[in-house]
């Protein structure tokens, strides 16, 4: 997150629509935080000090589980402090699937109810389990999923940029909720196992 909000042509978008953005740090069930709340993006600044903020965030959580339904139902009732937000949009991601909670369809399903879109990027190490989840389970049906081979990767996956600068600059103004399961942050939280 704090290379896209460093990349030019994304934060050139973010800024002429206005964009806000908050970020949740998610993991088991009651294992939810809202980190940076909603920030809007009007300058190359607004942007600088987000992805500083971005890069400092500290992990909130150790040895919890798995659980994206939570994370998605926690970040839903949030997007009422953007009523200006016309399209709002929660970006997923994770390195692995739910072990424990409520069913990630449905909470999906009650995104998708409420104009929300689900994107995600599903982190691997071997195969595409993740993704294939993500794809089934989490992005709505107007949502994308990236994969990223690695950790290493995520912070550099130029495709996921690629895509939210394609969102930002189609919709205005954007409402993004990053939902970011605390054990997998690219900038130094990690999963037990780890993830972004």
């Amino acid at each position: 997150m704090a290379a896209a909000l460093r990349d030019a042509e994304i934060v050139k978008a973010m800024v002429r629509q206005e964009s806000a953005i908050a970020v949740v740090q998610w993991s088991g069930r009651d294992g939810q935080e809202l980190t940076i709340p909603w920030t809007r993006v009007r300058t190359t600044l607004d942007a600088g000090r987000l992805a500083d903020q971005a890069q400092l965030m500290t992990r909130p959580f150790v040895l919890s589980d798995t659980v994206p339904a939570e994370a998605i139902r926690f970040a839903l009732p949030l997007f009422d402090l953007v009523p200006d937000c016309k399209i709002r949009v929660i970006d997923v991601s994770g390195d692995g699937t739910p072990n424990s909670g409520s069913d990630t369809r449905s909470a999906r399903n009650l995104a998708e109810r409420n104009g929300v879109t689900i994107n995600g990027i599903a982190i691997e190490s071997l195969g595409l389990a993740i993704t294939n989840f993500y794809r089934g389970a989490i992005i709505t049906r107007d949502g994308f999923v990236i994969t990223a081979r690695t950790h290493r990767e995520y912070p550099t996956a130029r495709s996921y940029e690629s895509s939210a600068l394609s969102w930002v600059d189609r919709h205005a103004p954007v409402a993004y909720k990053f939902t970011q399961a605390a054990r997998d942050h690219p900038m130094g939280l990690r999963k037990n196992d780890r993830i972004h």
